[in-house]
């Protein structure tokens, strides 16, 4: 039974968003003013939440699960850098570089501005027909490709993963931004302050937000993202930190830590990724403050789509299921289990056709026209 509506929930956790966020965006857990949180022994027991003085008490409303949740948000971050602040948000100052039609879509290549002196590479996709009303919009992440935000917006790469374009011939607005070091982007995160890419990453995507919501015939209260692998995960980490995603598209894009190579995480370390997993944590399981049971619970009461495949070599489907029954106590908590979506398709590290089919019919009915 839930505690309180969706639209309670919602409105809650756009009230969470608003209260600052943690320091600067090369800031270390120790230049924080406030106290570090206190850990978890098991990342994927929710329903508990624990006192300063590490007294654990039952998470039985949202109230209790709001500070597990800000407790989550502080542990990513001493890992991933903390999340810029406003200083960062300068005027997007958006520039075509060019424009074509294909398969009846209009193409345009931009830049905007992310922060001072960066600007990110993207492809802006959207049907030349006029809409009657705004339509919803998408972020398009693309996974580890050399050629970037070209894979999604159909210009190379793997057919399964032309989502940016499949969802653009859909009535979408598709953003296909290149991630830093793949396609055009060729940003140093760390030459701008930040502690990994995957924080330079969610500032990045968040900006491609507000590029979406300043188009005239953009929705800008129906935006959703969609990544395949590093897409995949990309998705999850800028859904943390930006409520205006109400739907989210994740393929192939994580499990539990412990499935992961048989507990191995030095994946997650390097330079792309998270490199404190190895320099200040040791890529102990023991110290490494946070996972992704708690980072997917974390998305609710917003709709979560998840392809993991039965064979998918990276992401074990055994991980990813301790994931969605951990996520699922804080989904009947507070919002509703129907918003997990989870498909496990006799495939490996793929987004085959039928489950590409099923998250753009879970992104139509969520992403509700106005």
């Amino acid at each position: 039974m839930n505690v309180c509506t969706r639209r309670d929930s919602l409105t809650h956790l756009l009230a969470l968003a608003a209260t600052p966020l943690l320091g600067r965006p090369n800031a270390t857990p120790q230049d924080h003013p406030t106290p570090a949180p206190p850990l978890y022994p098991r990342h994927d027991q929710l329903l508990i939440v624990r006192d300063p003085d590490g007294t654990e008490r039952p998470v039985t409303r949202p109230i209790d699960w709001d500070v597990r949740r800000a407790h989550i948000l502080a542990h990513f971050q001493s890992v991933a850098g903390s999340l810029p602040g406003g200083e960062r948000r300068v005027p997007l100052q958006i520039d075509e570089i060019e424009r074509f039609e294909r398969n009846g879509l209009i193409y345009r290549r931009i830049r905007y501005t992310a922060e001072p002196g960066d600007r990110v590479p993207a492809w802006l996709i959207v049907k030349p027909d006029p809409p009657i009303t705004r339509r919803p919009a998408m972020l398009c992440l693309h996974q580890t490709t050399a050629i970037g935000k070209d894979e999604p917006a159909g210009l190379g790469g793997l057919p399964n993963l032309h989502y940016a374009q499949e969802l653009a011939a859909q009535g979408f607005v598709a953003l296909a931004p290149d991630y830093p070091g793949f396609g055009e982007n060729r940003t140093d995160p760390y030459a701008l302050g930040y502690l990994s890419a995957t924080m330079k990453g969610i500032w990045n995507h968040a900006r491609g937000l507000d590029v979406l919501q300043s188009l005239d015939d953009v929705s800008p209260t129906d935006l959703g993202v969609i990544g395949h692998s590093l897409g995949g995960h990309n998705a999850v980490f800028v859904a943390l930190f930006d409520p205006r995603l109400r739907a989210i598209v994740s393929s192939c894009g994580f499990n539990a830590f412990p499935a992961y190579y048989q507990g191995n995480i030095a994946g997650w370390s390097h330079a792309g990724y998270m490199p404190r997993l190895k320099s200040a944590y040791q890529l102990d399981l023991n110290r490494v403050p946070f996972d992704f049971p708690e980072l997917l619970a974390a998305l609710a009461p917003r709709s979560i789509f998840i392809n993991a495949p039965l064979h998918d070599e990276n992401f074990a489907v055994e991980g990813v299921r301790t994931c969605t029954e951990a996520a699922r106590t804080i989904f009947n908590l507070i919002g509703n289990d129907s918003d997990l979506v989870t498909l496990h398709p006799d495939a490996a590290h793929d987004f085959p056709p039928a489950q590409r089919e099923a998250a753009y019919a879970f992104l139509n009915q969520r992403l509700v026209r106005p």
